[in-house]
């Protein structure tokens, strides 16, 4: 497209980059596979109050998929996460190291839980900082939570190698990640358990859901006894064991997922190959157009790293474009008709959030009244400023589209001047 001299940002008056009407992604991709799917489960079994039908057929493939013994499904990803730390025995008393940059999601379990989140900065790729998390190590950490954000994966051996050193058990939130590897190994299968979610927009779609991965019997147990009850725990718990004799209340929570929803994951599930390769054919193509755009610097991922790409992270350089703020730069792109461009707002630092600060006021009996040591952590500070994201699409007709994004932020870069 040429720029008109005169007002060439749609912003200021010019002609939008792109005219198709928002939005331009929706996820999961719904067809006759899905459709069969639901509607079959509708006449099937609403309600599975036991580890059959659909959420057994889930369970069973996730495992094989992952290569663990275990999988719980629950209701949704936070609930996973819930079960997860509760199931590892994290509880009043209990530090557990946990990025200061990710969804609250991560850490907010851990409050009802009694045990204090404490956040560890990241570094200016946004990922964990060990040193910084061994100068936190104290007699108290029970965990350290690996966030494998936008679904770049961590470095999970120096991970593994941190948690075996300092006695710590390590655990995965997965929940972007479905498919992301290091080393060749998948995302989920380092730490002792992985929690992921199922909610719309991941990788794994299934609308809301969630499920924990791990090898561990007890801990399995012990799942199933935080979100689980009645026939299914008293099917898979064996009755000498010293847990049996709670099977029937269990904590007297439910946190099973819907039938409905195990069948759309699970039928989403037999395509998720697909939709990982096709994410990172066009990551790549989103990285390689942005490569030589001022202003904006694309992630790198070393050999070991397979990403699921659930979104594709840029780093804005207000620098670059004269001091531009973001704010601005946005706007412009959002004008030029690259509306799903985002600088996230959920997923920033978490001592953003007042719960972190007084979690009293909403959860009474937590036993700190407030946590002063929650500043500090500059690198979260700093990445989540200068953080905007982008889909990532994965079938080749969404090409243009593509394309069309990054001619958007790129011409807003060319003429960054005009926003001065």
């Amino acid at each position: 497209m040429t720029d008109s001299p005169a007002a060439s940002l749609a912003l200021l008056g010019g002609q939008p980059e792109i005219t198709t009407p928002a939005p331009h992604f929706s996820w999961p991709p719904i067809d006759s596979r899905d459709i069969e799917a639901v509607t079959g489960q509708l006449t099937e079994a609403v309600s599975i109050p036991d580890r059959s039908g659909i959420v057994a057929d889930l369970e069973v493939a996730l495992a094989a998929w992952l290569g663990v013994r275990h999988v719980v499904t629950t209701s949704t990803g936070t609930a996973a996460l819930h079960s997860m730390y509760a199931a590892a025995g994290i509880g009043p008393g209990d530090e557990v190291l946990v990025p200061a940059l990710t969804f609250h999601a991560t850490a907010t379990p851990l409050l009802h839980l009694g045990a204090r989140p404490v956040l560890v900065d990241v570094n200016a790729d946004g990922q964990l900082g060990l040193a910084t998390a061994a100068s936190l190590v104290s007699p108290r950490t029970k965990a350290l939570v690996a966030v494998h954000l936008w679904g770049l994966p961590e470095n999970a051996d120096a991970l593994a190698a941190f948690a075996g050193e300092h006695g710590v058990m390590l655990l995965e939130d997965g929940s972007h990640a479905h498919g992301a590897s290091w080393n060749g190994r998948l995302v989920g299968t380092y730490g002792r358990a992985a929690a992921f979610s199922l909610n719309g927009p991941k990788p794994l779609a299934a609308g809301e859901g969630g499920f924990v991965a791990t090898d561990d019997t007890e801990l399995y147990y012990r799942l199933l006894l935080h979100g689980q009850y009645n026939k299914r725990c008293r099917t898979e718990i064996p009755a000498g064991h010293r847990l049996a004799k709670y099977a029937t209340t269990g904590q007297g929570l439910k946190l099973r997922i819907h039938p409905l929803a195990a069948a759309l994951a699970r039928a989403q599930l037999h395509r998720l190959e697909g939709y990982l390769t096709g994410r990172a054919a066009c990551a790549e193509r989103l990285c390689a157009a942005l490569e030589d755009v001022p202003g904006l610097r694309v992630p790198r991922l070393g050999p070991a790293a397979r990403a699921s790409w659930y979104a594709l992270p840029l780093r804005y350089e207000s620098a670059a474009l004269g001091g531009l703020p973001l704010a601005r730069f946005l706007a412009a792109v959002h004008a030029e008709g690259a509306t799903e461009v985002d600088h996230p707002g959920s997923t920033r630092p978490l001592g953003d959030h007042p719960l972190f600060h007084a979690p009293r006021e909403l959860i009474p009996h937590y036993p700190v009244g407030q946590d002063t040591a929650l500043g500090g952590c500059r690198g979260a500070a700093s990445v989540h400023a200068s953080t905007l994201k982008l889909p990532v699409w994965h079938r080749p007709e969404d090409s243009a589209l593509a394309d069309a994004y990054t001619a958007a932020l790129a011409k807003v870069a060319r003429h960054h001047k005009e926003l001065l």
